[in-house]
């Protein structure tokens, strides 16, 4: 008489587990290497944006300047934080309530100065966020992996009390002065990243279509799904660390000549490169 009683208390204990096999969600998230090789993705701010953020496990928040978070709506308290009630990296990632700091960073105003990483830098992704996920790097891709950690919270971000004052934040407006009197001009352009809207696998066979999004520039275009693109313009396409480096800096509304392999037949398509984000 003991063992159904055993195995009812075994099917009890059963149950949470169960419950916690779901898994966690997990986003592509399209990023690019800057000329200074930092990592940037795209985010937008409570529905404003996108704007270009860099990834920095050594910021203990998100830093966004003081222009971005008037572009934002933020409401600040008197030390300068700020928190965000929709926080949305393009790839679906969405995180609430972001605590952030506001603030002209000497390096990012630095950067954007003499034009160093190629594209205006609008602030850093820093540890309370970044620490929500677990991040898969592969820089021959063009999408990082973020892996939601269940039941992890970062402590919330404080100011770290410095007794030598700011006078680091003081070289960012002297760096921009040398820069104008040296004659130094910022060599990017604020043109958002330019969508294709297909999906590709990677692979023996070159880069083939896996995907063509409904309504996308690639279904307008006559991208099929099977296709394997074999050249961007006069740039021939092997792997998709090619296809990235081909379409990293063609803004939206710029017309791509794409040559792809369809069967035994060889096509070229025009793609005008739509708004993403």
């Amino acid at each position: 008489m003991r063992w159904p009683i055993a195995l009812a208390l075994c099917g009890c204990l059963a149950a949470p587990a169960l419950a916690d096999d779901k898994k966690p969600a997990r986003y592509e998230i399209p990023y690019r290497l800057t000329d200074t090789k930092h990592v940037l993705v795209r985010a937008k701010l409570n529905g404003k944006g996108p704007f270009n953020l860099i990834l920095d496990t050594g910021a203990p928040a998100v830093f966004i300047t003081k222009a971005v978070a008037k572009k934002a709506g933020a409401d600040l308290d008197d030390k300068g934080w700020g928190t965000f009630d929709a926080f949305e990296v393009e790839g679906g990632l969405k995180v609430d309530k972001v605590k952030t700091r506001v603030e002209d960073l000497v390096q990012i105003e630095g950067m954007n100065s003499m034009g160093l990483a190629g594209v205006e830098l609008h602030g850093v992704i820093g540890y309370n966020v970044l620490a929500k996920f677990r991040i898969e790097y592969d820089f021959t891709a063009d999408k990082l992996a973020f892996l939601e950690l269940k039941g992890f919270e970062p402590p919330s971000p404080e100011k770290i009390e410095a007794k030598g004052g700011d006078d680091i934040q003081t070289m960012g407006p002297l760096v921009k002065m040398l820069a104008a009197l040296s004659g130094i001009k910022p060599n990017f352009e604020v043109v958002p990243r330019g969508f294709v809207g297909v999906e590709f696998d990677d692979g023996k066979g070159g880069v083939v279509v896996k995907k063509v999004l409904p309504g996308s520039p690639a279904e307008k275009a006559g991208f099929k799904t099977g296709d394997v693109i074999e050249a961007v313009k006069a740039a021939t396409i092997e792997t998709g660390a090619d296809l990235a480096k081909a379409l990293a800096k063609a803004g939206v509304g710029t017309k791509l000549k794409v040559t792809v392999k369809r069967g035994d037949k060889t096509e070229e398509l025009t793609v005008e490169l739509g708004k993403g984000l």
